[in-house]
């Protein structure tokens, strides 16, 4: 089976479609023959952090599609042919160097921490018997 994103004209992907691997060969074309009009593009179920992984999720030397699997909401970038998923705080950042994962601009320490983009940087957090408590981290 094959996958395909529907891509908005902000390029945001709005839908993710199942295709048989006899009609993706014309993914595009078939899914507009359905009535389903707008740009689609194929995405691989088995494409994580721009590596391709088996059905446990573990690496097996295949060859990555687009990135990373679409799912909605996730962006398309045209220019580089890769989907990734939105940004989760303004200041982290995502390129071919980081296979189109987003990372924080400091590495995450060992232990149960949480981005906090007020202080930009990383903020423990754990539990007692009452609320969670956070500790700022930098």
């Amino acid at each position: 089976m094959a996958h395909f994103a529907n891509v908005d004209s902000n390029n945001i992907v709005t839908q993710v479609l199942v295709v048989s691997d006899t009609d993706a060969v014309s993914g595009q074309e078939f899914l507009n023959s359905l009535g389903l009009s707008g740009i689609w593009v194929q995405t691989s179920y088995n494409t994580i952090a721009n590596t391709h992984v088996n059905e446990k999720k573990m690496p097996d030397g295949g060859i990555p599609l687009r990135g990373n699997y679409a799912g909605i909401n996730y962006i398309y970038d045209p220019v580089n042919d890769v989907f990734y998923p939105p940004r989760p705080y303004p200041s982290w950042t995502i390129s071919a160097a980081t296979n189109w994962v987003w990372r924080a601009p400091k590495p995450k320490p060992l232990g149960n921490y949480t981005w906090n983009e007020a202080i930009s940087g990383w903020t423990l957090v754990y539990s007692t018997s009452a609320a969670p408590v956070e500790t700022k981290i930098n």
